[in-house]
This record gives C-alpha cells, structure tokens and sequence, in this order.
C-alpha cells in the first residue's frame, strides 16, 4: 500500500536525478582537482544520455511494469560493475593547452553551477512530493 503511494509520485524519479546530480558534481571536482596535471583530460557524465534514459523511464512508469528506482547506469558508484568508458565522457569542447589539458576553471565552474542548480530543483520539488505525502497519509487537508 504504501509503495504504491509512493511510487505514484515523481519521489523514485527525482531520486535518480539527485543521485546523478551527485556523480556528475564529483566527476566535475575532479578535474578541477586536475587543471595542472599535465595532459589530463577534462570528464563528464553524459548528460544527454541520462536525460534520454529519464524519459524513456519517466514513459514507462505508465506501462503495467515501471521499472525500479536506481536502475540508471549512469549512477552506479560501485567502479567494479560499469567499465569507464560507460561511466564518463571525455570533455573535447574545452582548447587544449601546451602540455595537453584541457580543463578550465571557467567551464569547469559553470557546469558545476548549473549541475548544482539541477541538484537543488530535484530536491525542492522531491521536498514537496514527501510534505503532500505527509499531509496525505496524516490525513491533514
């Protein structure tokens, strides 16, 4: 009964958001951690690629099966069970310098920012979702 009240709501996707909104932001610091390290490539997630399997997900929830929460490939954080090359993309927008890096603090920055701010959304509205559960379930209205 109640894992029905609440899968009904968007909780199980905004929880996927969250968590790839928090690997994307460690995969970001580390190559802020590494802007002198001599022919490092910049990473990231593949955002892109998230947001399609997201929709694919958020349209199956209306199929009799919906798929269960934490099933995203781009969100497991155990190393040893997604290869590397499915768990980042190497970042070829940015130039590359001299002694072949090519991370910069002002790309890495705002990509941080705006990751943030997708972090921050998913758990305002994931905040909303558990008070209108509360009130539901407290029979409160």
């Amino acid at each position: 009964m109640i894992s029905k009240l609440f899968e009904s709501t968007t909780i199980p996707i905004l929880e996927e958001v969250v968590g790839f909104a928090q690997a994307r932001h460690t995969v970001l610091a580390g190559n802020l951690a590494n802007i002198d390290t001599p022919g490092y490539t910049a990473r990231d997630l593949p955002v892109e690629a998230f947001q399609a399997e997201l929709r694919k997900r958020i349209e199956a929830r209306h199929q009799p099966a919906p798929p269960s929460p934490g099933d995203l490939p781009y969100l497991e954080t155990r190393r040893e069970k997604v290869p590397a090359s499915e768990r980042w993309v190497d970042q070829a927008k940015t130039l590359l310098r001299h002694d072949g890096n090519n991370v910069t603090v002002e790309h890495q920055v705002s990509e941080m920012v705006k990751n943030q701010m997708r972090h921050n959304t998913a758990l305002a509205v994931m905040n909303s979702q558990f008070r209108l559960l509360l009130t539901a379930i407290g029979e409160k209205v």
